[in-house]
C-alpha cells in the first residue's frame, strides 16, 4: 500500500498547489492561504523482559503480516507516547505493564504512512498474562540470542540499544551472584568479573612483591624482615600472589591453604620471626595487590568499579584463611 498523495484542500475543497515556504516546498490552498504540514507519526513500542527473555508478538496484517515485532502501535492524539506504548502493549500482548525507562528514538520512512518518528521504552510487567490482541496472530518471550526474523529495522536498533544500556548491569549481576552464592575456588575464575583484574595482578607478581620487598625491610611492623635474605623473601611473596589466583581457579583448595600456612607458620617460627611480624608482611601483600590494581584504571566505569570490589572481596577471604591458618601453625609448634 503506498502513501496517497494530498490533491484537495480539507478545508475549502478546492485544488492545492505547491508553494515554497522558507526552503521548503509544500501543499498550499490558494484561497484559504494555509499551508499543509506533514510531520513524522509517532510511533510507541515497548520492551518487557522476563528472565532476560523479550515478549515479542507476531503480526497478524501488514505491513509485515506474519513477522514477530515489540507491541508498538501509532499515538493517538491527546495521548502522551508513554500512554500509547503501554496501551499497545495491552492491546496487542494482553498484559499491562509500567514505564520504567526510556531505550532510543529513531526516525523511519513506510511507504504507507510517509516518515514515522520511532520511540521505545522500557517497561515492567505489572498484571494479566500474555494473550495475542485482535492485531496479533500470536505473543510470546524470546531468547535475545535467538530472537526471530523482526519485521522492523526499528525494533532491531532498539534491542541492541536496550542490551547495550544492560550488558554491565547484568554482567555484575551475573557475578555477584557467583560471589554470595558459591566459595571461592569453586567455579572457574572466568567466571568472575574481576577475573581479568586478578590475572593482570599475577602477571605483575615481579612488580608487586618488589614493592612489598621494600616496604617490609623499613616497616617498624616487619623489623625480621631487614635482616632476613631478600632474594628468598620475594620468592616467597610471589609464591602467595600465585596461590591466590590459583585459589580463585579453584587449583589451590581450602585444605591447600591449610595444610601450606599451617607448615609456613611453623617455619617461620623456627627462623626467629615474630607472629606479628609476619601476619603484618601478609597484610602488606594484600595492600600491594590492592594498591598496584588501584593504577589500572579500573574507577572509568561501573563494572571497573564493581571488579575491584569484587577483587577485594576475594583478597579478604584468602588472605583471612592464610592468616588464620599460619597463626594455628605457628602456636602448635
Amino acid at each position: 500500500m503506498m502513501m496517497k498523495k494530498r490533491i484537495y484542500c480539507t478545508y475549502c475543497g478546492g485544488s492545492l498547489a505547491l508553494e515554497k515556504e522558507g526552503e521548503v516546498m509544500r501543499d498550499f490552498c490558494p484561497e484559504c492561504k494555509v499551508f499543509y504540514y506533514d510531520n513524522p507519526l509517532p510511533v510507541a513500542s515497548v520492551i518487557v523482559v522476563k528472565n532476560r527473555e523479550v515478549l515479542l508478538v507476531r503480526r497478524k496484517f501488514d505491513p509485515q503480516a506474519g513477522y514477530w515485532c515489540l507491541p508498538m502501535g501509532f499515538a493517538e492524539s491527546g495521548e502522551s507516547i508513554e500512554t500509547a506504548a503501554l496501551r499497545e502493549l495491552e492491546e496487542e500482548a494482553g498484559i499491562k505493564g509500567k514505564i520504567t525507562g526510556f531505550v532510543n528514538i529513531e526516525s523511519g520512512y513506510s511507504e504507507a504512512y510517509g516518515d514515522l518518528l520511532f520511540v521505545t521504552f522500557e517497561a515492567e510487567w505489572t498484571a494479566k498474562e500474555p494473550n495475542a490482541g485482535d492485531d496479533a496472530a500470536d505473543v510470546g518471550f524470546f531468547s535475545f540470542s535467538k530472537l526471530p526474523e523482526l519485521a522492523f529495522p526499528s525494533n532491531l536498533n532498539a534491542i541492541k540499544s536496550y542490551l547495550l544500556e544492560k550488558e554491565e548491569y547484568w554482567a555484575i549481576i551475573d557475578s555477584f551472584s557467583k560471589v554470595i552464592s558459591t566459595e571461592e575456588g569453586k567455579i572457574p575464575l572466568t567466571d568472575y568479573l574481576s577475573g581479568k583484574l586478578i590475572r593482570i595482578v599475577e602477571k605483575n607478581a615481579e612488580v608487586i612483591s618488589n614493592r612489598w620487598l621494600e616496604d617490609v625491610r623499613v616497616n617498624h611492623t616487619t623489623k625480621m624482615y631487614a635482616k632476613f635474605d631478600a632474594a628468598s623473601s620475594l620468592e616467597r611473596n610471589k609464591t602467595v600472589i600465585r596461590q591466590f589466583r590459583k585459589w580463585l581457579a579453584g587449583k589451590f583448595s581450602n585444605h591447600e591453604i591449610r595444610d601450606f600456612y599451617q607448615k609456613l607458620g611453623a617455619d617461620r617460627k623456627a627462623e626467629g620471626f615474630a607472629l606479628s611480624e609476619v601476619l603484618s608482611a601478609l597484610s602488606l601483600t594484600r595492600k600491594h595487590i590492592w594498591d598496584f590494581s588501584l593504577t589500572q584504571g579500573m574507577w572509568n566505569r561501573t563494572i571497573d568499579i564493581y571488579m575491584a570490589m569484587e577483587l577485594e572481596r576475594h583478597m579478604l577471604i584468602f588472605f583471612d584463611k592464610a592468616a588464620y591458618h599460619f597463626s594455628v601453625g605457628y602456636e602448635n609448634t
